[in-house]
């Protein structure tokens, strides 16, 4: 997709001295990928956070290793 937008100078050599991309667009790209990625994980950190994984009663690593065995 084609943007164009007003983004400040300093903004964008910040961008590029951290994401050490070809270009301003390969920077931005870099820059909003890493966001994504930290915004799904907080995300995810906030559903699991309200309902935690739990094993089920006579959940063992044994019992798991004992199962993957027989296969």
């Amino acid at each position: 997709m084609k943007v164009t937008a007003i983004i400040p100078d300093d903004i964008i050599r910040d961008v590029q001295s951290f994401t050490k991309g070809k270009n301003i667009t390969d920077s931005l790209i870099k820059a909003l990928n890493d966001w994504l990625y930290a915004k799904r994980i907080e995300k995810l950190n906030n559903e699991l956070s309200k309902k935690p994984v739990r094993f089920k009663e006579g959940f063992t690593a044994e019992g798991i290793r004992e199962s993957n065995n027989r296969i």
